[in-house]
């Protein structure tokens, strides 16, 4: 039997327009840059997906490049979006990117007109889709006039193969800029896709958060739980499975050691707060209006189910705010 979504799921979602425009995205969103790729579980993807829009997440987010194999991400999601989630097509928001390295040679990569065209008339390819509701260039090219990558991002809109622009891992100044030109061809780029927990502050100290209020821009923060530091799972050492044993790219065992005093201590915080931690860090990361939405990554159903509660959580008071900075203590990243 195909699946059917739950009847009630707006009920359960808050949902914010993304800076200015009439965007509305979930409170929580679902990325799948891990557990997604040709290495994974399809029925678990299945099951997350179906999970995730029963909850109310509207937003799917991806990459032309997540994977393990780079593409395969888009190419699974694609095959579920056109056996079970094609009747609800409509309601649903999916974004994909360009930016990173996809292909050999000098097209393949960074932000010139040529890649991301191209890219995203693979990324439609692997997803089967028409359009993509949010189109991102990936990262800030130093070499390609910003003119260029924004023209394209405009073709890509006008063109019908994306709803809206948006642009992922800029500082503040070069975001200005960019919006400044996006501004003038009339083109409706909406939303900053930027990483943000409470070990991460970039956004607060290159501008971005700052001018993204000012532009009237939203911003959909990735690495909420800083790579999982934020969360249960190295209270009490490192475990055997733990993705710092089987894949050394995003966090390191020094990392943890470095950070445990203060992780036990905001998991102390978030237990009298009726929180996990990751509950609480994910919290914090949409506590106020600056940001539209979270990503989430998760590798089964319930940890979507439990991130989702954050929908019904306490506001910090600014007592609780003030305990989470001294335990950080010196400046965050």
């Amino acid at each position: 039997m195909s699946y059917q979504a739950a009847e009630g799921r707006y009920e359960r979602m808050t949902y914010a327009r993304s800076g200015r425009s009439g965007l509305k995205l979930p409170m929580v969103s679902l990325g799948l840059w891990h557990n997604f790729g040709s290495n994974g579980d399809y029925e678990n993807m299945k099951a997350m997906c179906f999970t995730a829009f029963d909850q109310g997440i509207t937003h799917f987010d991806l990459a032309n490049n997540y994977g393990p194999e780079p593409g395969s991400a888009e190419r699974n999601f694609g095959r579920i979006l056109k056996e079970e989630l094609k009747a609800y097509r409509d309601e649903l928001i999916v974004s994909t990117k360009a930016g990173y390295d996809m292909w050999a040679g000098p097209y393949g990569n960074f932000g010139s007109r040529k890649y991301l065209l191209a890219s995203l008339d693979q990324s439609l390819e692997r997803l089967g889709l028409d359009y993509v509701d949010i189109f991102y260039h990936h990262r800030m090219d130093p070499e390609t006039p910003l003119e260029e990558t924004m023209g394209a991002l405009d073709h890509a809109v006008k063109s019908g193969k994306a709803l809206y622009a948006g642009l992922s891992n800029y500082d503040g100044e070069t975001m200005k800029r960019a919006a400044a030109i996006l501004r003038e061809m009339r083109c409706p780029f909406i939303i900053n896709q930027n990483r943000y927990s409470i070990f991460d502050r970039t956004i607060e100290k290159n501008g971005l958060k700052k001018a993204a209020a000012e532009e009237g821009k939203g911003i959909i923060a990735f690495s909420p739980l800083a790579q999982g530091l934020l969360t249960d799972r190295y209270l009490e050492g490192i475990p055997a499975d733990s993705r710092i044993r089987t894949d050394g790219r995003f966090l390191h065992e020094e990392q943890v050691s470095e950070k445990l005093s203060k992780i036990q201590a905001l998991h102390a915080l978030a237990s009298e707060r009726g929180q996990t931690l990751a509950q609480m860090a994910l919290s914090w990361v949409v506590k106020d209006d600056a940001v539209t939405s979270v990503l989430i990554g998760a590798s089964k159903p319930q940890q979507i189910l439990d991130n989702c509660k954050i929908c019904s959580a306490a506001q910090f008071s600014k007592e609780e705010l003030g305990r989470i900075e001294e335990i950080v203590g010196e400046d965050p990243s």
